[in-house]
């Protein structure tokens, strides 16, 4: 209980990392175990949430919440700007800086919460949707309890206290979906969607601050925290730019469409990037933490970077042939048959998965070689081609946006940004190739042979759930029969093995 809460200690308790570096060892190991099970909980939590709401919910339903929540991920970025992560990275900090820097962040919280509930007859007449009048000002409460949380889970992190943070975390989304899930089969409808957004937020609210019993006083004044506000800055707007550009898609189609069209891509594209997501999440941390050390070290860097992204294309392989090539029956066992239309948006983003991985680690590069104004330029070069590509779809759809998003990816974006992050540093064009070589051979192989067995006379007498779990097995054997196949790709299933036996030891 004390993990959770926190109880002993003093009042600079939640400040003060002295006491860590006495079993620092130990305590990376154990978080990186907390982290590892953490995520697999957070996997089947949102899964689950989006197998049974799918259910429950139409995607009319989920269209109409994705318009407002495309705004969201951007605010909740603003909200933060960054002040979290100065509080978890500075060496030493007061209780005042932490202070102001909590009440920086409320105001903040208050400042958008009340912007974007402004905005409710502005997105209203802007979607033609008079309902979005009505559920933006509650959901932007959400807004509000999360800002109320930011420093004291950066207090969490800072202590290496992964416990407490997975609990609050995988607790809220768990809870969240219970509340969603009663108020669907209550009839609430979209507002099932707005009640399980408030309920997340409030949990994660009201469980960081039991957690952390740190609580703020007045605040300092603003010369004592010049640094830490100008910590990271170019990178959280190029955070900022990044979101409102990937937020760029259901805005358009809400727009030109409906909801219901925003809906069909929303669940389409949720259910190819969480995994990813989950994959990328507790390796990004280790992986920045590790070559941040290495900037010194050209080739040290070079293998260390490529090591880790190579992995993670690895393991997004199986899951890019699967999408691309069994997309209806992926929609049919996860989904449900009203989701029907969904099969080929997520066919098209399942192309966007092979190159994801490799545009994921590119924030690594930046961050850890302190070239945050290049990554910033990189943000704004993304959004100047990513918006034209979403124009050239949008009269085709859904599908059509999927399939100009992921062609214009292949062709354009991808080796322009490529191109960018190798101008300078020890990572180079030469890299990127190698990281996705074997990764796109083993997806390229899988995909084809799962377009030739649907073909098949086999394939006719099975349900789209069989099919889906069929495919699945074949996606992931084939992959890895590919890695086998290749000397490189055998070692990296070497050292992969061994990595729990390294973990249990450790601990």
């Amino acid at each position: 209980m004390s993990e959770i809460h926190g109880s002993a200690g003093g009042p600079d308790k939640h400040l003060r990392t002295d006491h860590l570096y006495r079993d620092l060892q130990g305590r990376a190991i154990r978080g990186g175990v907390v982290t590892v099970a953490s995520q697999a909980v957070k996997v089947v939590a949102q899964f689950a949430a989006i197998v049974v709401l799918a259910r429950l919910l139409a995607p009319l339903d989920f269209g109409l919440f994705a318009m407002i929540a495309a705004f969201l991920v951007v605010l909740e970025t603003v909200k933060d700007l960054g002040l979290s992560a100065a509080t978890i990275q500075r060496p030493d900090v007061t209780a005042r800086q932490v202070s102001t820097l909590f009440w920086i962040n409320v105001a903040l919280a208050v400042l958008v919460t009340v912007v974007f509930a402004a905005l409710a007859p502005v997105l209203a007449w802007f979607y033609g949707e008079p309902v979005l009048g009505e559920i933006t000002p509650v959901v932007a409460l959400g807004l509000l309890f999360t800002g109320l949380a930011s420093q004291h889970l950066a207090l969490l992190r800072r202590q290496m206290r992964f416990l407490a943070v997975a609990v609050i975390m995988n607790g809220a989304d768990i809870v969240a979906l219970l509340a969603a899930v009663v108020a669907a089969l209550a009839g609430c409808g979209l507002w099932s969607l707005v009640i399980q957004r408030i309920v997340w937020a409030f949990v994660i609210a009201g469980g960081a601050w039991y957690a952390c019993d740190w609580r703020p006083g007045r605040p300092g004044p603003f010369r004592e925290i010049r640094e830490m506000l100008a910590f990271g800055g170019n990178a959280t707007v190029a955070m900022i730019i990044g979101r409102f550009s990937a937020a760029c898609d259901k805005v358009l189609l809400g727009w030109y469409w409906g909801p219901v069209s925003v809906g069909l891509f929303d669940r389409a594209q949720r259910l190819l990037i969480m995994p990813i997501q989950n994959l990328n999440g507790p390796l990004a941390p280790v992986a920045l933490a590790s070559l941040s050390r290495m900037t010194g070290e050209p080739q040290r860097y070079r293998d260390a970077y490529v090591a880790a992204a190579e992995r993670l294309a690895m393991l997004v392989a199986p899951v890019a042939a699967l999408m691309v090539a069994a997309a209806g029956p992926v929609i049919a066992l996860v989904l449900g048959d009203q989701w029907s239309e969904a099969a080929p948006v997520l066919s098209w983003l399942g192309v966007t998965a092979i190159y994801m991985p490799l545009t994921y680690t590119l924030s690594w590069l930046y961050l850890s070689q302190d070239r945050t104004g290049e990554m910033l330029r990189a943000s704004l070069v993304n959004s100047a081609l990513t918006l034209p590509a979403l124009f050239a779809g949008l009269p085709w759809g859904a599908t059509g946006v999927a399939m100009s998003y992921a062609v214009s990816g292949v062709l354009l974006r991808v080796p322009v940004l490529l191109w960018l992050a190798s101008r300078r540093g020890p990572v180079g064009l030469r890299q990127f190739v190698r990281v996705l070589a074997l990764p796109t051979l083993a997806a390229g192989i899988a995909t084809g042979l799962i377009f030739a067995l649907r073909e098949s006379p086999y394939a006719a007498g099975l349900s789209d759930i069989a099919l889906a779990l069929v495919f699945a097995v074949i996606a992931g054997t084939t992959c890895l029969a590919v890695y086998a196949a290749v000397p490189h790709g055998r070692t990296i299933l070497r050292h992969t093995a061994r990595l729990p036996a390294m973990m249990m030891k450790g601990a």
